[in-house]
């Protein structure tokens, strides 16, 4: 298809948008209830034409709801709500009109950190995000518009996906300034931060953040990794574990030595000493057959008998 067939094409799609808008307001236009949503002035991100819409949206929304109490209402609302789908399949027709577009700009911008498909995925959605603002009457072609917002949405996939830590947006660019001048030839800490607008301090602190580095990365020839190099907080101190094991041979020799039996049996359910669960006086009663309180007689007594035991072997 010739280039102005092209152009006369989106120029019809785009026209097309706009009336089905169009369309969905002024059948709202009968819904009295919704002139203060529709007719409020527009703030913040509401001036752009795709804020515009998305008010619209929810007031089609309020419509439905208030339709479920008035029929008329329901009928407009339902007339609203067909013309603004009509005008989001006729977005998508217009945004894949460029699908080409995607594919160039992913081959550009491809980064080890997102796959091809994956970038012209986002590519795709930056046409979508073109397409809802893209105005016929300015004597633009889509594909120019549109390129700005695809290299939009790929950059900040790139950049959200790219590091283990996210950097704020401003940071981002910053570093792709002091990129762009080391590429373009700028020397020294001051030409280069001068050439990227910021501070030396601030460039000093950008350049820090360096890419992330996987732990897995081997460091040496015996095939070591850098997590392989790291302290474990959690590990047991070798000297303390020597010390633990020792006292805890003495308690069990001492439990053979000086207790009978059940004093063995009670003080081993009840602190699990075989590495068991701890038991409650009330089980172990429970399964010797004894009073509550008559283990925990046994109990008191196995315990004074070790500490003098182990008292006097200190």
């Amino acid at each position: 298809m010739p280039a102005s067939a092209d152009a006369a094409r989106e120029i019809l799609l785009a026209r097309s948008i706009l009336a089905a808008e169009l369309e969905a307001r002024a059948a709202l236009e009968g819904v009295q209830e919704l002139q203060g949503m529709l007719q409020a002035p527009r703030k913040g991100s509401e001036r752009t034409r795709a804020g515009a819409v998305e008010r619209l949206g929810q007031a089609i929304e309020a419509a439905r709801v208030l339709g479920r109490t008035n029929a008329d209402t329901a009928r407009l609302a339902g007339v609203a709500h067909l013309a603004l789908k009509r005008a989001e399949a006729l977005q998508w027709e217009l945004a894949m009109t460029e699908r080409r577009v995607a594919t160039v700009e992913a081959r550009k911008l491809g980064t080890r950190f997102l796959e091809l498909p994956d970038l012209v995925q986002e590519g795709f959605l930056g046409l979508l995000d073109a397409a809802r603002r893209f105005d016929p009457d300015r004597g633009l072609r889509f594909s120019t518009y549109a390129r700005w917002w695809v290299r939009a949405r790929m950059t900040r996939a790139i950049d959200n996906t790219g590091r283990l830590v996210r950097l704020p947006g401003n940071a981002v660019e910053q570093l792709r300034n002091l990129k762009k001048a080391e590429q373009g030839g700028a020397t020294g800490a001051d030409s280069l931060a001068e050439w990227a607008g910021i501070d030396v301090e601030r460039m000093k602190v950008l350049q820090a953040s360096g890419p992330s580095v996987s732990l897995d990365q081997r460091f040496d020839d015996e095939g070591r990794t850098l997590g392989d190099s790291l302290p474990d907080d959690d590990a047991v101190d070798p000297s303390e574990w020597s010390a633990h094991s020792q006292a805890a041979l003495r308690v069990r020799q001492a439990m053979r030595d000086v207790l009978d039996e059940r004093e063995r049996r009670v003080l081993t359910e009840r602190y699990g000493v075989h590495g068991d669960q701890d038991l409650s006086l009330s089980e172990i009663a429970r399964r010797m057959r004894l009073s509550r309180e008559r283990v925990r007689q046994i109990e008191r007594r196995a315990l004074k008998g070790l500490a003098q035991h182990l008292g006097a072997m200190a």
